[in-house]
């Protein structure tokens, strides 16, 4: 008798063991993968990046192109530098490995310097998307990788008042 109370006095401590094991199981297949971006600093006044959406593919290529929930804005990159970093994206994606993040751009690119603004040319961005190779391993359930432009050695100066974009970019 004394054993069947024991029993029954263990089981709810059993049936919330389970539920804890069940539970953590069903968030193991998956991560949470957060897109930053932040600057180094340029002689301009801004530099405008026009971001419409972003892109993630896994090294075992099974899903294709996963679209993340893109906070779609243009973006000052002057305004993100000195430790400031802003959210581009977010999603909760397979656990694996992320071999490369698109970042598929608009046509408002632009750069102003002495008050006076230039179309900022990137070429075949809103088309294919900035290419940038990754290689980041997702196993935590929260995951983040900062982009970190370095517009210094990413803008060129192609003719008079011509500007162009081909992005030097570093991950962390």
């Amino acid at each position: 008798m004394k054993k069947r109370n024991m029993l029954i006095a263990a089981f709810p401590l059993l049936l919330s063991f389970m539920v804890f094991i069940a539970c953590n199981k069903t968030n193991e297949g998956s991560s949470q993968l957060n897109i930053r971006m932040t600057d180094a600093p340029f002689d301009a006044q801004e530099v405008n990046v026009d971001i419409k959406e972003v892109r993630v593919n896994f090294e075992k290529d099974s899903l294709g192109w996963v679209s993340l929930n893109t906070n779609a804005k243009i973006y000052n990159l002057l305004r993100l530098q000195n430790g400031v970093d802003t959210l581009l994206a977010t999603a909760s994606v397979p656990k694996g490995i992320v071999k490369e993040i698109r970042l598929i751009l608009g046509a408002n690119n632009t750069i102003k310097i002495k008050d006076v603004v230039y179309p900022l040319s990137v070429a075949s961005a809103d088309e294919s998307g900035l290419k940038i190779k990754v290689s980041k391993k997702l196993s935590a359930s929260l995951e983040t990788v900062l982009i970190d432009f370095d517009a210094d050695l990413s803008i060129i100066k192609t003719g008079n008042d011509t500007y162009k974009l081909k992005p030097i970019i570093k991950l962390k």
